[in-house]
């Protein structure tokens, strides 16, 4: 199973839900767009909070320096982003993690968006957090991704329960709720496995 951890914007808590997921499937991971924090990379981070032995834990195929939207930070390191040059890792198990950056129609260049990254044999998971807006760009994204054809395997709420929030996009949209991450003082291996112990379930039934 292969599946592509999206959120309805930046910050939303995309890389905590990929690092539980991986370690409830004990998943490879792969990020193919870094834009900045190239010394503490998503990839990096999401090794450290996963402690399983199985994950392996993928390149980069673009690790561009400047925090910024991935077509604005490869023209900043003069170069252009070129799909065809991101090509899936050969992974180690059955399971693959795909992190993308930012939302589904986030630019990597100027034909290409961040939801042209999702091949046909991906899963997409969407990460929802509570903000004034969520549900609007919630929506809007699931709407994106089922235009597309693209099978969405369910949603992920971040931060503390909105329960009139959560039931109004899961009502509309009918896709399947895997998990919520709560507003967790701290982030580590032990939270994460926490997590995945309670995600794995409805994960396995993907």
């Amino acid at each position: 199973m292969k599946l592509f951890i999206t959120g309805i914007s930046t910050d939303v808590g995309k890389t905590i839900a990929a690092a539980i997921i991986t370690e409830a499937l004990e998943a490879d991971y792969w990020k193919p767009v870094q834009a900045g924090d190239l010394e503490n990379s998503d990839t990096h981070k999401v090794r450290a909070y996963v402690s399983n032995a199985k994950s392996v834990f993928h390149p980069n195929s673009y690790a561009l320096h400047t925090p910024a939207s991935p077509h604005l930070a490869a023209a900043l390191d003069q170069i252009r982003i070129d799909l065809n040059e991101i090509k899936e890792p050969k992974i180690t198990n059955e399971h693959l993690v795909i992190e993308g950056a930012g939302g589904i129609f986030v630019p990597l260049n100027d034909t290409d968006m961040v939801v042209d990254l999702i091949q046909p044999d991906y899963k997409a998971v969407v990460v929802s957090r509570h903000y004034l807006g969520s549900i609007n760009h919630t929506l809007l994204t699931i709407e994106a991704l089922q235009n597309r054809k693209i099978e969405i395997a369910g949603i992920v709420f971040s931060g503390d329960e909105n329960a009139a929030t959560e039931s109004i996009i899961l009502n509309k949209t009918g896709v399947r709720f895997i998990g919520r991450i709560e507003q967790e003082p701290y982030f580590d291996a032990n939270v994460i496995k926490e997590y995945a112990e309670c995600f794995r379930e409805v994960l396995l039934k993907l």
